[in-house]
């Protein structure tokens, strides 16, 4: 059974695997090695440049199955997606191979209902094998793009969320149909129990690892996105504002003297008196401040030449 217990950076990182051993796999996927020792489990992370708070976050959740993470900013993305990816490999490249061969073993290949369960396994390896790429594929660059500030908006995590099914079904089905109508003896019984066992140990292995992209890796991406989207404004209101400044610098003074002109309620005639130039030179001045700013109405004039600071406020009759 497993301890439920909350682990901390302090802990030996021993005591941690002593206590549950099926985490070694996590280690691999972390990144961690074996060897460290009697070091701690902050010590052992910092070695193997893991953040210890993701860490612990995933250890803690997997070994008691509660955690509340949807709040939680001190999580570390890279390290999840480094966790996720690896574990994905783990599984595909290695678990699912391993648990044929086992299968392969274990029945009689002149059996046809053997044949059958075979089949059977293989179209759930496809199934999983399809799940876990289409996270390599399309959740992971996405996620990357978010962290390089390159948010992709046709795409967003409530898309994979809503999609995310469990990907274990079918090996629920592979388990009962062996248990059901596949009595053997002898040493194929011997090998069929042993890899019952393992196929058990994997069913647990894939609900954990959709418990954790559900509740620790879907909230750590929703908020990125709403962090993206508030620096887009950021950076859209600061894009704005650096661009009136440029677009001040590319005025002539006597474009700017036109501008200050018709905010205050100037006709074309008055400006050109006012400036001593020609009615048609003041018209052209305009059409050169429109092209320039992009601003055609008097009123978009008005708040432009407000916010860059060639009128007052307060001269101005709103």
């Amino acid at each position: 059974m497993k301890n439920q217990k909350q682990y901390e950076a302090d802990d030996k990182m021993i005591s941690l695997i002593r206590d549950n051993y099926d985490l070694l796999q996590a280690l691999g996927s972390f990144g961690i090695s074996l060897g460290f020792g009697d070091k701690t489990v902050k010590e052992t992370c910092d070695d193997n440049g893991v953040d210890t708070y993701t860490f612990l976050a995933v250890v803690n959740f997997t070994i008691n199955g509660y955690g509340d993470y949807e709040n939680d900013d001190q999580l570390s993305i890279p390290t999840l997606m480094h966790y996720l990816d690896a574990s994905h490999k783990y599984y595909l490249d290695f678990q699912l191979p391993f648990i044929r061969q086992e299968l392969a073993d274990s029945l009689n290949p002149d059996d046809s209902l053997a044949r059958l369960i075979m089949r059977f396994y293989d179209e759930y390896a496809h199934e999983i094998r399809r799940h876990m790429m289409y996270e390599q594929r399309t959740l992971f660059p996405y996620v990357q793009a978010l962290i390089d500030g390159k948010a992709q908006t046709e795409y967003s995590i409530e898309t994979f969320s809503k999609h995310h099914k469990e990907a274990d079904k079918k090996l629920r089905e592979l388990k009962l149909l062996i248990i059901k109508y596949l009595p053997s003896d002898g040493l194929h019984n011997n090998k069929l129990t042993a890899t019952l066992h393992d196929i058990y140990d994997n069913e647990e292995w894939l609900r954990q690892h959709a418990m954790v992209e559900d509740h620790i890796f879907v909230p750590a991406i929703r908020r990125l996105e709403l962090l993206s989207k508030q620096n887009d404004v950021t950076r859209n209101i600061s894009g704005m504002v650096m661009g009136a400044a440029q677009n001040v610098d590319a005025l002539s003074d006597r474009e700017r003297d036109v501008i200050i002109s018709l905010v205050q309620g100037m006709s074309n005639k008055e400006i050109a008196d006012h400036l001593c130039i020609s009615v048609n030179t003041v018209i052209t001045h305009r059409r050169n401040i429109a092209r320039k700013l992009q601003i055609h109405s008097p009123a978009g004039l008005t708040i432009y030449a407000i916010i860059n600071g060639l009128v007052d406020i307060s001269s101005v009759k709103l």
